[in-house]
């Protein structure tokens, strides 16, 4: 808190099922964090997820007009503009962020985003955690129009593809309730619980 505080920077201490010490929760809420929604930690095997997401066959079941390529530099502001009209507020700096790690670290994150006419509907990543047979996926959100239309599912497979080119295994997901079953049906599991504790420093 001391650390984030002196910059100014809301960070974030997620939570595990099994933590310890038990009460936990209640000491972050204690000092200051603020709970999110819970969300479900599930893993699964890269070769299962590729094999069940049938490659090609995510894509083909796409609609026609939706490009699925990787992120380049002019779709950070596209990025933000998704992120804040599907979860409210501003997602200026969380992106800022993340293309700060893309920048310092290419190797080991890989952002995906799906374009309709030329506008971001969905964004999602893939970071590849070197020295481990894990990789993660984050991110995932699509505008309301264009979801339950296949492009969570084929972002999950471009990247699960993508982790198995790396020689990668396992894969791992925080996942919301309406993803889960998505990924649930492509062989991961579910494992434990996870809740992410916001801190931001007090106002001046």
């Amino acid at each position: 808190m001391a650390y984030f505080g002196a910059m100014g920077r809301t960070f974030e201490w997620k939570t595990y099922g099994y933590d310890r010490p038990a009460d936990l929760p209640q000491r972050l809420t204690a000092a200051g964090f603020v709970a999110e929604d819970e969300e479900t930690l599930v893993l699964g095997e890269v070769d299962a997820v590729v094999g069940a997401s049938a490659g090609g066959a995510a894509r083909a079941a796409l609609p026609p007009e939706v490009v699925l390529r990787h992120c380049t530099d002019a779709d950070w502001d596209g990025i933000a503009e998704l992120s804040s009209a599907v979860w409210g507020g501003d997602h200026r700096r969380l992106v800022a962020d993340i293309a700060g790690e893309v920048a310092a670290q290419p190797d080991a994150i890989r952002v995906h985003v799906a374009e309709v006419d030329g506008q971001v509907v969905s964004a999602a990543w893939v970071r590849f955690h070197q020295g481990t047979s894990f990789a993660s996926l984050w991110g995932g959100s699509t505008l309301e129009p264009w979801r339950r239309r296949g492009i969570y599912r084929a972002l999950v497979a471009r990247r699960s593809v993508e982790a198995q080119a790396r020689g990668f295994r396992f894969l791992q997901v925080d996942t919301s309730p309406d993803s889960r079953p998505i990924l649930e049906r492509l062989g991961l599991q579910s494992v434990t619980s996870t809740t992410p504790y916001v801190w931001s420093p007090p106002q001046s």
